[in-house]
């Protein structure tokens, strides 16, 4: 399929070839689904709204539900508020929820539909049920990716809800109360968050929260609002945490930083806890703000280290191309050095020059090929021209690996053709050891391959 990738590689400035980003509204879009009983809305097209839907269908092996303005050619010339309007008198009528998280898209960006003008018509001609909501997130498509999106909305939660502060000493502050902002990761990875934080003895306002949504039980009944996501009363209440912990600079900065501003409410930007290095970090900013590091995690990181320890000798100078959303790969990056590995190939397709800084920090002397705003087009003629031992990526990796006969683990998001990455944490400890062994095993796996019949061991 992709025989004919020249090794040439030639600069573009217009052209995307397979980009490694989607755009913003789905990611605005699994935000919200993070709220109890909240549905997104997109205001747009029907066609944008299907296929956002699907996508993340795809991935969680779940129905994801969202409505839509379904603009046609009138509310692209006129302006959709009319569409909108109807729309919510429409879901607040026939599906109930307690909020409504509206997004745009290109089309609603370009023609300039005033969003918070609009709900406040609909405030004032009572579309609006009595304690109910209507939040809204700017996400043009042409711009960012779908982590900006997840951004955006992300900070609409904490403008819409948190309880603004006039002064600091008027703040409220439950010390035993720490919120985290996840960042654009599974609900398997956000409940692992959460449990390793509650193991410390805190008690955690995560939003958003997709766990409990997106990975709900088969009971043989269809529940429109799952149990999970994170309740308006939570929200409202952010301003009595200790502090907001911010995983991931692209996906969660922004809205930890609308927290201190409206209740001065200390942040803490760190990275995804991919590995051991971010999860003890992790974990020495739990401690710092009032938590208690316990003897089940240390047992946790000993088997981490354990395993690393085993297997270090499989791991050591191979070669590693790591692609996808910022935050991931910046922590894999890491990890893949911390295993001993060289990532030789380091790409996302979200835009920000901080990106290839923090890439190069990370690998210093040994940093190859860093990109941001990139495709996996290039990625491709990356490793035509310096082969690589392991890919790391989502799904959109495999025509690489199939063209040039790598092992390829998925990781990050959109995985559409496997299971079970909804349901298994990649953070954490006890995630690093799973991500590791999955590692392990292609790299093994492909030795078995072609080992001669000398040399096919039965014991690693």
């Amino acid at each position: 399929m992709l025989n004919h990738t020249p090794t040439e590689i030639a600069e573009r400035s217009a052209l995307r070839i397979n980009p490694a980003k989607t755009c913003q509204p789905i990611g605005a879009m699994y935000a919200a689904l993070g709220i109890h009983r909240c549905l997104p809305y997109s205001h747009g097209s029907q066609g944008c709204c299907s296929y956002h839907r699907s996508h993340l269908t795809r991935h969680f092996k779940e129905p994801v539900m969202a409505a839509t303005s379904a603009f046609t050619e009138g509310a692209s010339v006129f302006g959709g508020q009319p569409n909108l309007l109807e729309g919510l008198k429409t879901v607040f009528t026939t599906y109930s929820p307690d909020v409504v998280a509206v997004h745009t898209t290109c089309l609603s960006e370009t023609i300039g539909d005033d969003i918070p003008q609009i709900v406040g018509e609909a405030k004032r001609q009572e579309i609006i049920p009595e304690g109910k909501y209507v939040i809204h997130a700017n996400t043009p498509s042409y711009v960012g990716s779908h982590v900006v999106g997840f951004a955006n909305m992300c900070t609409s939660m904490a403008t819409y809800f948190a309880k603004e502060v006039k002064s600091p000493r008027r703040r409220t502050t439950d010390k035993h109360q720490i919120n985290i902002v996840p960042g654009f990761v599974d609900p398997s990875d956000m409940r692992e968050l959460r449990r390793l934080a509650e193991a410390t003895g805190l008690k955690v306002t995560m939003f958003p929260d997709t766990s409990g949504v997106v990975d709900t039980p088969q009971t043989g009944k269809h529940i429109f609002y799952p149990e999970g996501g994170t309740t308006v009363t939570e929200l409202q209440n952010l301003g009595r945490g200790v502090a907001t912990m911010a995983l991931g600079w692209w996906a969660s900065r922004d809205a930890a930083i609308e927290v201190e501003k409206k209740a001065y409410v200390p942040r803490e930007i760190l990275d995804l806890p991919i590995g051991i290095g971010a999860t003890d970090r992790f974990l020495k900013i739990l401690k710092f703000r009032g938590g208690e590091i316990t003897k089940e995690l240390e047992r946790e990181r000993g088997q981490l280290v354990d395993l690393i320890v085993d297997t270090q000798q499989h791991f050591h100078g191979k070669k590693v191309a790591i692609f996808g959303d910022p935050d991931h790969v910046l922590a894999l990056t890491e990890f893949c050095r911390d295993l001993g590995m060289v990532p030789v190939h380091v790409l996302t397709g979200t835009p920000g020059k901080r990106f290839g800084e923090e890439a190069n920090r990370i690998l210093g002397a040994k940093a190859g090929n860093i990109k941001f705003e990139g495709d996996l087009f290039t990625m491709h003629q990356w490793i035509k021209n310096e082969p690589v031992d392991l890919l790391l990526g989502n799904t959109y990796g495999k025509h690489i690996a199939r063209a040039q006969d790598i092992p390829f683990v998925r990781v990050g998001w959109p995985i559409l053709d496997r299971v079970g990455h909804s349901l298994m944490p990649t953070v954490g400890y006890a995630g690093a050891i799973r991500l590791a062994s999955r590692m392990l095993d292609a790299l093994l796996d492909r030795r078995d391959r072609d080992a001669p019949e000398h040399q096919f061991e039965l014991v690693l």
